[in-house]
């Protein structure tokens, strides 16, 4: 779960998510100005979280498909643990810029140019997002959905939970940059000399867990963790 969040604090960071923010506020509340979205800002923040509510479900969506291909492929269930591995490896490989993958590069964002009227527009606009912004969120949910995908339980109450922390991690400093716009700027503008970094933490995690996953140690590790686990939050759990 907490790597989870990690993962999407880190897409949040990512050099093609981060940029485009203040564009995404404006575009979901009709708002062109940092001063007028300060001073309207619980009218910012609603279409914000309205957003975030719209690529949740796109990607719960998701994490509930990988459960059931999980299922369905159970027979193959070692196999599917090794190859998505590989590609889980592999994609930490693209992310720290190490190899190129044309056909994670491409966008396939839906092109809006006027967004619907109305609340729903902004969770359309959140939906457009979370199904294709593949460059930068590609490779970490892809990741995520993997592993659910290889998870032996198979459950949704397994799977799901880490789609949320995801989400979670990717929606926070949305909702805080919708609060405070100018300050996010000026900190946004500051902190794009660290983005190359931040792929790079990204990619490592994503070769760390992928290696697990193919060597099949991320069972063991899961128990490790399990171990250090409080008695009390395991029973409420």
């Amino acid at each position: 779960m907490g790597v989870a969040l990690l993962a999407g604090l880190l897409s949040f960071l990512s050099p093609c998510v981060l940029p485009v923010v203040p564009s995404y506020l404006s575009f979901i509340t009709g708002m062109s100005a940092p001063a007028e979205m300060e001073r309207r800002r619980h009218l910012a923040v609603l279409h914000a979280v309205l957003f975030v509510i719209g690529f949740t479900l796109i990607f719960v969506l998701l994490g509930m498909t990988a459960t059931a291909l999980g299922r369905l492929l159970n027979y193959y269930q070692d196999a599917l643990a090794r190859v998505g591995g590989a590609l889980i490896v592999l994609f930490g490989l693209f992310t720290m810029g190490v190899i190129k993958l044309p056909w994670l590069m491409r966008e396939a964002r839906v092109q809006m140019a006027d967004k619907p009227l109305g609340y729903l527009g902004s969770v359309l606009a959140g939906m457009a997002f979370g199904a294709g912004w593949t460059p930068c969120i590609g490779p970490i949910l892809g990741s995520i959905l993997l592993y659910i995908s290889a998870d032996p339980h198979h459950d949704l109450a397994r799977g799901v939970p880490l789609v949320l922390a995801y989400s979670l991690g990717l929606a926070i400093p949305f909702i805080l940059a919708a609060f405070a716009l100018e300050r996010f700027l000026l900190w946004s503008k500051a902190f794009r000399r660290y983005i190359m970094w931040v792929e790079r933490v990204a990619g490592a995690l994503l070769i760390f867990f992928g290696l697990l996953l193919l060597t099949g140690q991320f069972a063991r590790m899961s128990q490790w963790f399990q171990q250090l686990t409080p008695a009390f939050l395991k029973g409420r759990l």
